[in-house]
């Protein structure tokens, strides 16, 4: 097997690169390895102590839009870049909206929403005022047609299928509202539920939330 995929699969970001992996019918292994750990099999793999991360034939590669970019390159069946320049580079640019005027918004609300801790109010007020902004910049992006760059899966679904419902479930949950409600998220997802590489990732997912939950619980 010359390709490994090394996190866990109750990281959405893992997912992503799982999820690529999956669509591409690339054969891979996957190694489970946790954060907040300074063990080599981690840092001397991903310096900055996050998954996901790659092992390759030629080395390990870290950060999740470079592990994107070279299973696209090394591995061109099954295409989720489009050939198009234009194309390819509005696919990249919904994954940047998706991830960092999104995604990484909302994660300053998990604590609180999913972990059991708390947010200041100061910190909830702020996070809604840049996650209203951001959605309304992605609304002005994104397709729909049924995909979210239009007619073709791409690398942009597999960021959104991982990051879109924790973004609604974080906001419902401190906000009492969904603040993607205005755009039809919710029958996207479920249209992409039927997916059987998303059934994979989501069931997977499942099992390694609740070994995650059951160790915190025990502690």
């Amino acid at each position: 097997m010359s390709i490994k995929l090394c996190g866990f699969s109750a990281s959405n970001y893992y997912n992503k690169i799982k999820l690529q992996l999956l669509e591409k019918g690339v054969a891979f292994e996957e190694e489970l390895v946790w954060t907040g750990t300074a063990h080599a099999t981690l840092m001397d793999r991903s310096p900055m102590g996050k998954v996901p991360f790659l092992d390759t034939r030629d080395g390990p590669i870290s950060e999740s839009i470079a592990c994107a970019e070279y299973i696209e390159a090394a591995y061109p069946q099954n295409k989720l870049l489009p050939a198009d320049s234009y194309a390819a580079a509005k696919v990249r640019e919904l994954i940047v909206y998706s991830e960092l005027h999104l995604e990484l918004v909302a994660r300053q609300l998990y604590p609180e929403a999913f972990f059991g801790g708390k947010v200041s109010d100061g910190t909830k007020e702020r996070t809604y005022k840049l996650l209203v902004k951001g959605i309304v910049a992605f609304a002005t992006l994104v397709k729909f047609e049924p995909f979210i760059a239009g007619p073709q899966f791409t690398l942009a679904d597999c960021a959104a299928i991982v990051h879109l419902p924790l973004v609604a479930s974080a906001s419902k949950i401190i906000y009492g509202e969904d603040l993607l409600a205005a755009l039809p998220v919710q029958d996207y997802l479920r249209a992409m539920g039927e997916r059987a590489t998303v059934r994979t990732v989501n069931a997977d997912r499942k099992a390694n939330t609740e070994i995650m939950l059951g160790a915190r619980s025990t502690k």
